[in-house]
């Protein structure tokens, strides 16, 4: 049923959720509000479901995907938990964190989900609607951001249909996403060691607060563990200048703190607000007449760093 042209924006209510449900369940894609950004979601037991998300999203097939699961039991029936990912699960879980893990050999995962690596990215979302549907589908969602590969990420419902437009069965609103930029990844290491793939809304310090010793955070990787470690990725469609004070007379201006521009992540300068307009801000300078963006200077310290990470790769 995947790529209905008619597919539609529906509420994220009891009847949305079933029909969601339904569809993925019948190895259709769904697009699901989550409190980072938009997922693109498909049963992660199939195949077909899988290879339906990338040719959806033109994704590179050695890019891996997140699987999304209802708790900490289900993901214990798809990777190898050790104490070390069931403390951060119980800190983190629900919540904006992705786990990297050895896969279980007899895990019910189709083989494009982990792109051919020994490994899984697991995470627990805490968005309602998102975690409605994967209770109502009863099955592990694979689900990347839904936008075509290397756009930029969507946060609200008409984001997604204007990236994906006839590509998928429906989508939910769920409104605006809450953290606006994705989960931080972290990938436990045999040796006990650990290491951040993607900076997000989970800081590699709170990490370290539960793990100890201190994660060398992965801007780029020769190899691709993990989604969102591409070197250009969330582009907006036209040459992006970073550190900007000011702005040049052909380029859109995004804003922050004390410089002000066409449109700001946070007059205040709160990261925080940042993270959660980066997307919205970035569709909003794509959709500008200036050919060319700017980005004023952000606070490489805090969330500032998954900020930073997504604009240099958006620069790329």
């Amino acid at each position: 049923m995947t790529g209905n042209s008619q597919a539609s924006i529906h509420p994220a209510d009891a009847a949305g959720i079933a029909s969601a449900a339904a569809a993925l369940r019948a190895g259709g894609l769904v697009a699901l509000p989550t409190e980072t950004v938009y997922g693109l979601a498909a049963r992660a037991d199939s195949d077909d479901a899988v290879a339906a998300i990338y040719r959806a999203k033109g994704r590179p097939d050695f890019n891996p995907l997140i699987v999304h699961v209802e708790d900490l039991e289900q993901a214990g029936r798809l990777a190898v938990l050790d104490v070390r990912a069931e403390a951060l699960a119980e800190a983190f879980w629900p919540g904006p964190l992705t786990l990297v893990l050895p896969r279980r050999a007899e895990a019910p995962l189709a083989a494009a989900v982990t792109a051919g690596l020994p490994t899984v990215a697991l995470r627990c979302p805490a968005h309602p609607v998102m975690r409605a549907v994967l209770a109502a589908a009863g099955l592990p969602l694979a689900a990347p951001s839904a936008n075509r590969s290397g756009a930029v990420s969507p946060t609200l419902a008409a984001h997604v249909a204007a990236s994906l437009a006839g590509k998928l069965d429906l989508v939910l609103d769920g409104g605006a996403c809450e953290a606006g930029i994705e989960s931080t990844i972290v990938a436990l290491r045999a040796d006990g060691g650990w290491q951040v793939l993607r900076p997000g809304p989970i800081t590699a310090a709170q990490i370290a607060v539960l793990l100890g010793g201190q994660s060398d955070v992965t801007m780029s990787a020769a190899g691709i563990e993990a989604p969102g470690q591409l070197a250009s990725h969330y582009a907006p469609g036209k040459p992006v200048r970073l550190g900007a004070e000011a702005a040049q007379a052909d380029e859109f201006h995004i804003g922050f703190g004390a410089v002000a521009g066409d449109v700001t992540l946070s007059a205040s300068g709160d990261l925080a607000e940042a993270a959660a307009r980066l997307y919205v801000v970035l569709h909003e300078a794509a959709a500008a007449a200036a050919p060319r963006i700017a980005v004023a200077p952000i606070p490489e310290d805090g969330i500032g760093l998954a900020i930073n990470d997504r604009l240099r790769r958006a620069a790329a």
